[in-house]
């Protein structure tokens, strides 16, 4: 057999690569087709040969082409393919995510931190099996390239096929590009290797200076606080507050003076869903955010975060973990308690009437929910540790869970209680998640999916309002989205705008 040659026909050998690309790494890719279309009928049948076909055939092609243009380039971008296909496929396995344009974006804006939480010995397994093994060979082996007549017939024929193979498909055409998301975010290389191309191309378009909102002017001198606590990965249905049958929030049920909302995010993963959080409206372009527009218009503003993820900040105090850890004290500043360290002393040393403070959480964030919390915190057991969530059972991985929300509820109430104390200030804090969670529902984890498909527990989230008295009064509305955040906070501060939208503002 022409694969255990060390010496091998460069026609040979990219089919053998290809062949083995299609049977290492496609097997989500057909499991989704298989699911979605009747293999019994004629045309089902026909779509999946032609799919396999086509797999095979353009993988081979475009190898093909890199081999004969450059061996060395060739051989490197195979073996970059195969231990990136490894991982790409572990996760799609463990976690079912798509590698779409939006999953790149999550993966890019990963650090060190988070990354390193989803090392596993499953996940060394598929690299050095499926990546690594399959390298050496692609290293050694010896190349018999042909002569330029026999690459231009030979590539010719190949493009004419793929072009007969496609137009005699083309009654499956709408559902190819009904599900062309999909079946992109599961071939692989090009699911990650287009898609790349693909966010930087659009992160150049976008504009390299946000645009500025016009000036904003400050209508009283009252004392006003807004604390606004960005969620990570917080999906409303664990919380009790929203009928959750297990008791997430025993400190928040408690006290007065708190609301809730059902809402929605704007997109399943944390770049997007933040900048939707501070966005004054959903138009796609690099408008300022609340956080800027507030500081650039003499309003003091303060972004504490253990997370990353959010648009560009520009204003003089962004304190990350690093800056707040020297001066917290206690097991807490392990977790995002850290966020909460001298909050109330650095409000009164103000010497603005208007504060917006900012606090950018990363309690609920996967696959390691059980390390998000301190221990007291471990309210239901037994809990999930493993980073492979699909290996853990139900309850073990909503106990898990349920215990960040469990410990949110605690961060969100000593909020609450350092506004309390500031009797001198008219205070609110607002607590909106970024996005929600999946946790084994239909086989899927995380979050990360396109909007257009992702369920409901992606996309679901939080939306609770405190307010220090019964002065401001709430609308009745039924459901909010992160954008009413933007405009609720100019509405609480007193602060008078040409792009406040009264219809987007919560408070009466």
């Amino acid at each position: 057999m022409f694969m255990l040659k060390n010496d091998i026909k460069i026609t040979h050998f990219v089919l053998l690569m290809s062949m083995l690309n299609f049977l290492f790494f496609h097997i989500p890719f057909y499991s989704f087709v298989f699911k979605n279309v009747d293999y019994t009928s004629l045309n089902g049948i026909s779509l999946i040969i032609t799919l396999i076909i086509l797999m095979v055939v353009v993988n081979a092609f475009v190898f093909y082409l890199i081999y004969f243009l450059s061996g060395f380039v060739g051989k490197s971008l195979l073996v970059i393919f195969f231990i990136i296909n490894a991982i790409a496929v572990y996760f799609i396995n463990t976690y079912s995510v798509i590698i779409d344009e939006t999953m790149i974006g999550n993966v890019l804006n990963t650090k060190y931190e988070e990354s390193s939480s989803f090392f596993s010995i499953k996940l060394l397994l598929y690299i050095i099996l499926l990546g690594v093994v399959p390298s050496i060979y692609i290293i050694r082996v010896k190349i018999i390239h042909v002569t330029l007549k026999r690459f231009l017939i030979t590539t010719s024929l190949t493009f004419l096929f793929i072009l007969i193979l496609v137009f005699v498909n083309a009654s499956n055409w709408l559902w190819i590009d009904k599900n062309s998301k999909t079946l992109g975010g599961l071939a692989m290389p090009w699911s990650y290797s287009v898609n790349i191309s693909l966010f930087y191309k659009h992160q150049y378009n976008k504009n390299e200076k946000e645009i500025l909102l016009p000036n904003a002017t400050i209508k009283d001198n009252q004392k006003s606080v807004v604390i606004l606590v960005i969620g990570e990965s917080a999906r409303s249905q664990n919380f009790s507050l929203y009928g959750y049958p297990k008791n997430t929030n025993p400190l928040l049920s408690k006290i007065p003076q708190l609301f809730h909302f059902d809402a929605t995010s704007c997109a399943t993963y944390t770049t997007a869903g933040v900048k939707g959080i501070l966005d004054y409206a959903n138009t796609g372009d690099l408008y300022e955010i609340l956080p800027n527009y507030l500081y650039r218009n003499n309003v003091e503003v303060i972004w504490r975060t253990t997370n990353w993820g959010e648009p560009p900040i520009h204003i003089k105090n962004y304190q990350n973990r690093d800056v707040l850890m020297p001066n917290c004290k206690g097991e807490g500043c392990n977790y995002d308690e850290v966020l909460l360290s001298g909050l109330k002393e650095q409000i009164r040393a103000s010497k603005k009437d208007k504060i917006l403070i900012v606090l950018h959480t990363s309690t609920s964030h996967g696959p390691t929910y059980s390390k998000k919390y301190p221990s007291q915190f471990e309210t239901f057991k037994p809990v999930c540790n493993s980073v492979e969530l699909g290996n853990c059972t139900q309850t073990a991985l909503l106990n898990a869970y349920d215990n960040t929300i469990v410990y949110t509820d605690y961060i969100l109430s000593k909020v609450i209680e350092d506004l309390q104390q500031l009797k001198e200030y008219h205070s609110a804090m607002l607590f909106v998640s970024d996005h929600g969670e999946s946790l084994g529902e239909k086989n899927l984890y995380m979050h990360g999916l396109p909007l257009s498909i992702a369920p409901k527990e992606q996309y679901e989230i939080p939306f609770i309002v405190w307010l220090s008295d019964s002065s401001k009064q709430l609308k009745p509305n039924k459901i909010l989205s992160q954008h009413h955040v933007f405009h609720s906070v100019l509405n609480f501060l007193n602060i008078q705008s040409p792009i406040y939208n009264e219809q987007m503002n919560i408070f009466k």
